[in-house]
């Protein structure tokens, strides 16, 4: 079978969480294609600023910077041969400088080497990325917060190991999802705002080749190693607007491991959003139901479905995240000054991270805002139960007049029967032996769920936040 051209495409036909989102564009080969040579440009230009290469030269291999004057799937098929595509990258992107100019095309590269280039690009599309999910992120806690204070008196049941525990309400829920994606963040903010740093070591992590070609004069005198050294680092971080790191890190994956940590947050707290409307979104539960559009959600075999697909997206991202993250954890046991593989195993494992994480958060946004919650469907669920929702309550209420252990034994004799009959506790209770009739006149109050919330004080506490 030979092979087209949309075969050699990978259109996100199996990962549609991050299918048409933006991240999809900034994570493509293209975009990381563009990146690496962004990166060469800004290494031109930080060495022209420190006049150890002519400035006319970097303005030169700048304007030959574009992607689309190069062979994305040729430097591809060239990378098998040398384990990464920087190699054949700086071969083609020497011809294209030098069609221009042959001088210029002399300082393409100067003193570099492949990891500088493909970690500093690295660097560059993780910090377009965190810029996209960042700004997804505060829609998403926006949409959250309005929630939370919509219904911050909606009465709603809470569940634990999956069955009913005590009342609550659903703006506490919503408040706790926002707190989660504010949690998410804030650590993106983190990595985004320093810990995104240029890779600048040479072949091996001493920058001596960058020093060697700091030559100047004819008399070939360099400058002093450090002092060019440090200036060499500080100009390329402003050139690419990365952080500057205290040494090379080819084999110190500190900022991978940190982002792939961040990242992996990021996509578990948006899934936890997501699995708590899938449960809440269940036929028999329907307390919330995601926002609705023509044919989203339709089933191939039964038509009077219409799947959470929102949820179900974000989901499945949140469950693959975590493990690639642990992955690229993993790559930070390198050996010596640069690894053969570890290296090499990041690069698809991060750009997954940053896709799948990217593409939850975008579709978050439009769950978050569009989410339809059902107040009467979390009313009838609390009273499922016949009011058995606030036996701890009751229990707690009884303990001065019973004893703890009193207390507890009435209480779950009261719920036995309750729960047998239908009846509700406060017809139950009464008739039970050692109910203490002092406490039959507050019985009404002391079963009322909407009583035994405690959360809209919650709520208000984390919207002030």
């Amino acid at each position: 079978m030979t092979s087209s051209p949309d075969d050699l495409t990978d259109a996100g036909l199996l990962s549609p969480v991050r299918a048409g989102t933006p991240v999809e564009a900034a994570t493509g080969d293209g975009a990381w294609l563009q990146a690496m040579l962004d990166a060469e440009a800004a290494l031109a230009r930080a060495q022209a600023s420190l006049g150890t290469l002519p400035k006319e030269a970097a303005e030169t291999i700048t304007r030959a910077a574009d992607a689309g004057r190069l062979d994305l799937r040729g430097l591809a098929l060239a990378a098998r041969e040398t384990a990464n595509p920087v190699v054949g990258l700086v071969k083609a992107f020497t011809a294209v400088v030098a069609e221009q100019d042959a001088q210029a095309a002399e300082y393409v590269h100067r003193g570099s080497t492949s990891q500088d280039v493909l970690d500093t690009a690295t660097m560059l599309v993780a910090r377009r990325v965190l810029g996209i999910i960042r700004a997804d992120l505060v829609r998403t806690a926006r949409a959250l917060a309005e929630l939370a204070e919509r219904h911050r008196d909606t009465l709603a049941v809470s569940r634990t190991l999956a069955l009913h525990a005590v009342p609550t309400t659903f703006g506490l829920k919503a408040a706790g999802w926002r707190q989660l994606v504010l949690d998410a963040e804030a650590r993106l903010a983190l990595v985004h705002e320093g810990g995104l740093p240029v890779s600048l070591g040479g072949a091996a992590g001493t920058l001596a080749g960058y020093l060697e070609y700091a030559a100047v004069g004819d008399d070939g005198r360099r400058p002093e190693p450090g002092v060019y050294l440090d200036r060499l680092v500080e100009a390329y971080a402003a050139e690419t607007g990365l952080a500057r790191p205290v040494l090379p890190w080819h084999a110190l994956r500190t900022p991978i491991a940190d982002l792939a940590s961040a990242l992996a947050f990021t996509a578990g707290a948006l899934g936890k959003i997501a699995v708590d409307v899938l449960s809440l979104a269940r036929t028999e539960v329907g307390e919330v139901a995601e926002p609705g559009a023509d044919g989203r959600g339709s089933s191939s075999a039964m038509p009077h479905k219409r799947n959470p697909v929102l949820a179900t997206l974000v989901r499945g991202a949140a469950l693959q995240v975590p493990a690639l993250a642990a992955a690229l954890t993993q790559c930070l046991v390198s050996e010596d000054e640069r690894s053969a593989g570890a290296w090499h195993a990041e690069w698809q494992l991060l750009r997954e991270c940053m896709r799948l994480a990217g593409g939850a958060a975008h579709t978050a946004v439009e769950l978050a805002e569009g989410l339809r919650v059902r107040p009467e469907r979390m009313r009838a669920n609390l009273d499922m139960t016949a009011s058995q929702v606030v036996t701890e309550r009751v229990a707690a209420y009884l303990a001065p007049l019973l004893g703890k252990a009193g207390a507890r034994k009435l209480m779950t004799e009261a719920a036995r029967v309750a729960g047998r009959s239908g009846r509700p506790l406060a017809e139950v209770l009464p008739a039970l032996p050692g109910w203490p009739a002092a406490a039959t006149d507050e019985l009404a109050e002391l079963c009322d769920p909407a009583g035994y919330t405690g959360a809209a004080a919650l709520v208000d506490r984390a919207l002030r936040h």
